[in-house]
């Protein structure tokens, strides 16, 4: 009897390529290294003398940044290649961050934050950009989940290794952090072939996708949305609102908070231990609506919780709903510009709708909370999140199409 061999494409349980294991190292490295500086930016900041709404402009600018630049990132993938901008991207983070340690004014921390925004942007369109050409076709989920894993690992561990730099000061962490950006940088540099990545310039034969072309398809519409709700309910909500939710319903709510957000985190790591195989054998858009309404269940509970254990359990839930739909949805842009084709634009303006959320969620909620209580701003995101799953209703599975054909995809 004839015998697949284990290592053949066709097989999810092919293992993860080594070129894929140095972007999720990388990752986990960017990652732990913000975590030494996230705690501690508006208190640097409010160290100028200015208030704490200026604070959260530095915070904002950054956001901003990546989403003002988002189509220059990806018209430099195109041009000069994914290598070449993901190195030059977190090179422009290190250099600019490191010297926020030194900077004298508020002024110059909000330019240098802007910078930052610029090259950050660079290097996560690009790193989207070099999945979707190393990634196996069948393993794409898996390949998401690993680099989702990396990053979530990183922004878990840097906080609590970050506690141990306290000593040093505000200053010294913008500098250990520009030192982390760098070794990322160099690890790419050095642990990625030259010849991945390339620019078309480089490689004649790859056609560009554009993100006209991309619009077309229902799958591409349908992961905008998700990524604007990903956006906003879990880098913009849950990161600015949660906090406060803690701190008016709990007595030691800035303990609480921080519980909060690392049980959200613990469930989003479980849920994409496996989220990202199962999205590779049974299809990304079941995985999408049942995530996605997943997480928009237990966000809505949320804002009606009064007590610790509650607000624990629905946080670990919600994170588990989070982390089942987004591996997929990322392996779903990947799906549709395939190994074959450069997609910088189109993973830029994909990239654009999740900034795009974090940006409106923390504002347009955080209004709402402070009119109508956060049970209607909790319920507000859930209704976003709901939303982008009646999207998903109408996108075509991805999977099925790559795996019956080796062609390219036709949109819908």
């Amino acid at each position: 009897m004839l015998r697949t061999k284990r290592n053949s494409c066709a097989d999810p349980s092919y293992a993860i390529p080594a070129s894929i294991k140095t972007l999720v190292f990388a990752a986990f490295i960017v990652a732990l290294g913000f975590g030494f500086i996230s705690p501690i930016l508006p208190q640097f900041v409010t160290s100028f003398g200015v208030g704490m709404a200026a604070a959260g402009v530095v915070v904002s600018i950054f956001s901003g940044s990546r989403l003002l630049f988002a189509p220059m990132a990806g018209k430099l993938v195109d041009t000069v290649g994914s290598r070449k901008t993901y190195v030059w991207g977190l090179l422009i983070v290190a250099v600019t961050t490191a010297l926020v340690a030194v900077a004298r004014d508020y002024v110059h921390v909000v330019l240098l934050r802007g910078i930052a925004g610029f090259g950050s942007t660079m290097f996560t369109v690009s790193a989207m950009g070099l999945i979707v050409r190393l990634s196996p076709p069948a393993i794409r989920g898996r390949c998401s989940g690993a680099y989702s894993t990396g990053f979530l690992l990183g922004s878990i561990c840097g906080p609590l290794l970050g506690s141990v730099l306290a000593p040093l000061g505000m200053r010294w962490p913008f500098v250990i952090y520009g030192v982390f950006l760098a070794l990322a940088a160099a690890v790419v540099y050095f642990r990625l072939p030259h010849s991945m990545g390339l620019s078309p310039a480089a490689a004649p034969s790859r056609a560009v996708m554009t993100v006209r072309e991309a619009l077309a398809d229902r799958a591409y519409r349908a992961g905008m949305v998700a990524a604007f709700a990903n956006g906003w309910a879990n880098f913009g909500v849950r990161l600015a609102i949660i906090p406060l939710f803690a701190f008016a319903t709990f007595e030691q709510g800035a303990y609480f908070s921080g519980v909060i957000l690392t049980t959200y985190a613990v469930g989003n790591a479980c849920a994409l231990q496996f989220s990202g195989k199962w999205a590779d054998r049974v299809g990304r858009k079941p995985l999408i609506i049942a995530g996605l309404c997943m997480s928009a269940i237990f966000t809505a509970l949320l804002g009606l919780s009064t007590s610790v254990a509650a607000v624990v359990v629905l946080s670990v839930c919600a994170g588990v709903g989070s982390g089942i739909f987004y591996p997929p949805t990322q392996a779903v842009i990947a799906d549709i510009i395939g190994q074959d084709r450069d997609g910088g634009k189109v993973l830029a303006s994909y990239q654009m709708s999740a900034d795009l959320g974090a940006i409106l969620g923390p504002i347009v909620v955080g209004s709402i909370a402070q009119v109508y209580g956060f049970a209607a701003a909790f319920g507000v995101t859930a209704v976003i999140l709901f939303a982008a799953a009646f999207q998903w209703l109408f996108g075509r599975e991805t999977l099925a199409v790559r795996t019956a054909s080796s062609s390219s995809l036709k949109g819908g």
